[in-house]
Formats: structure tokens, C-alpha cells, sequence
């Protein structure tokens, strides 16, 4: 295996310093085009046109100067700021590697996963048919609230705590058995709150039988904790089938072959010395 070489990341400046030389030459073939014509009309003039012309000059020649030692200014400034942009996000692209930032995105998932479990998931609404219609000001009461962690006796926080602790030695260690790890949490997870909450969070329980068109309904706590569930599945399979780091091009390739290859023995005297 051979490793390609690093190429900086160069698109932005050398799009601008394109630009920037089009419109350097679309000005300075306006100025060869308009010279022409302000000889002839300065030779050319009457009297008080040339006086009137050196009064105007007078004025338009260093706002003119000034003009262009502030574009070419600009033009320095702009390409200083884009080289730091680049060495920047070279220097960004060297530390935030595809491994490290799945493992950012486990963590993040294992934090969001353990604060779901503390959120109101499920809630009983009563007299829900009477307020079909009605504006979104006017809602139907609520009650039996209840949060996502007491349908499971929050088992899903020591998840989510596994999940911040394989991310964080994913950032240390670059281990794929890690991703496979956040997979499986990620699995068990979708399979508590699918299973275990969403018939829980649907059922009425007595409270169909006290209140009058009393109907079960989800809230933000299920979906935050199943949307973080779904982000560990997905960052854990990031972890584990992220690209290679080490870009392999058919030369390298066939440079190893040829090293690998056995040499053919010499099978004469003279073939020996020419190949010393």
C-alpha cells in the first residue's frame, strides 16, 4: 500500500484570483479602448474644453489613484484571508478525521438519549373530539403525564452512558469494534422504546374509564429519545464503515506487485555477471 499524496485544499483561492484576473483584464481593455478617444478629444478640443477637461482631471486623477490602491488592497486582504481559510481547514482536516467525528456524533446521541429519558413522552387527552376544528390556541386538558424513563425504569440512561463512554474511546483509539458496539446499543435502544414505550404511551389505562372521550397521545419525550436512538444506529455504522484514510492509486499498486514479484534466477555464468 502506498500512500497518495495530501492535497490542500486550494478550489476557493484559485477561483478568486480567476475572477479577479478577468476583471483585470476586462478593465484594462476598457482603459487601451477609451485612451484612443481621450487623445482625440483632448488634441482635438477647443480651448475651453481642454481647460475644462485639465480642471477635471485635476479632481478625477487621485480619486482614481485612491480607487485602485484600494482595489489592489482588497485584493492582498482577500487573498491573505483565503490562504489562513485554508491552512485552517488543512490543519481542521489533519485533526477531525471521519472516525473521530462519528464518535462526536455517538457521543452527542448518548447525551440526547439520557435527557430524553426525563422529558414527558406520553399523556392522556380529554374530551378530544369536542376540540376537532377548533383553532391550535384551543387544546384539549391533559393528564397522567408521564416521562419517557418511568415506562422502562429508565433503563436507557446506563445506555446512554455506555454510548458517551465508546465515544469518547473512539476518539482515543481508533477501534472499528466500537462502531459494532454503538450499533448494538443503538439496536437495543429502538427495541425498548418500540416495544416497550409505544404501547405503553398509547394506552389509556383507567383514565378511559373516568373521563369521557379520554384518548392517549405521544409527546416530544418519545420522539426525542427516538430520534437519538436513530442517530446512535447511524454514527456507529459511520464508525465502523468509514472511508480509508490512506487513498491507494493503481501505480502504488502495481509498484508493490512489482516488489513482490521473485526475480528469475540467472541460469548461466555470463547472465549472472551481467546482472551483477
Amino acid at each position: 500500500m502506498i500512500a497518495a499524496a495530501r492535497r490542500r485544499i486550494s478550489a476557493l483561492p484559485q477561483r478568486l484570483h480567476r475572477w479577479s484576473r478577468q476583471a483585470d483584464r476586462v478593465g484594462n481593455r476598457g482603459l487601451e479602448r477609451a485612451y484612443p478617444t481621450v487623445l482625440l478629444a483632448r488634441h482635438h478640443g477647443t480651448r475651453i474644453g481642454r481647460q475644462v477637461w485639465a480642471w477635471l482631471w485635476t479632481i478625477l486623477r487621485p480619486l482614481l489613484a485612491f480607487f485602485f490602491h484600494a482595489l489592489a488592497a482588497t485584493e492582498r486582504w482577500v487573498r491573505r484571508v483565503c490562504a489562513w481559510l485554508v491552512r485552517g481547514a488543512t490543519a481542521a482536516s489533519e485533526r477531525v478525521t471521519p472516525s473521530r467525528a462519528a464518535a462526536v456524533v455517538v457521543i452527542a446521541a448518548g447525551a440526547c438519549l439520557i435527557a430524553s429519558q426525563f422529558i414527558d413522552y406520553r399523556a392522556v387527552e380529554i374530551g378530544q373530539p369536542g376540540y376537532a376544528g377548533l383553532p391550535d390556541v384551543a387544546q384539549a386538558p391533559t393528564t397522567d403525564s408521564r416521562t419517557a424513563g418511568s415506562a422502562h425504569a429508565y433503563i436507557l440512561v446506563p445506555v446512554g452512558l455506555l454510548a458517551i463512554a465508546l465515544g469518547v474511546l473512539g476518539l482515543r483509539r481508533d477501534a472499528r469494534r466500537l462502531g459494532l458496539l454503538a450499533v448494538a446499543l443503538g439496536l437495543l435502544s429502538l427495541a425498548v422504546i418500540l416495544l416497550v414505550d409505544l404501547p405503553a404511551g398509547l394506552d389509556e389505562g383507567a383514565q378511559k374509564s373516568r373521563f369521557a372521550g379520554a384518548t392517549a397521545v405521544l409527546q416530544d419525550g418519545f420522539y426525542a429519545e427516538l430520534a437519538a436512538a436513530g442517530g446512535l444506529l447511524l454514527s456507529g455504522l459511520l464508525y465502523y464503515a468509514r472511508p480509508c484514510r490512506i487513498p491507494i492509486n493503481l501505480s502504488g499498486r502495481a509498484a508493490s506487485a512489482r516488489r513482490r514479484r521473485p526475480r528469475r534466477r540467472a541460469s548461466s555464468r555470463a547472465k549472472v555477471a551481467r546482472s551483477a
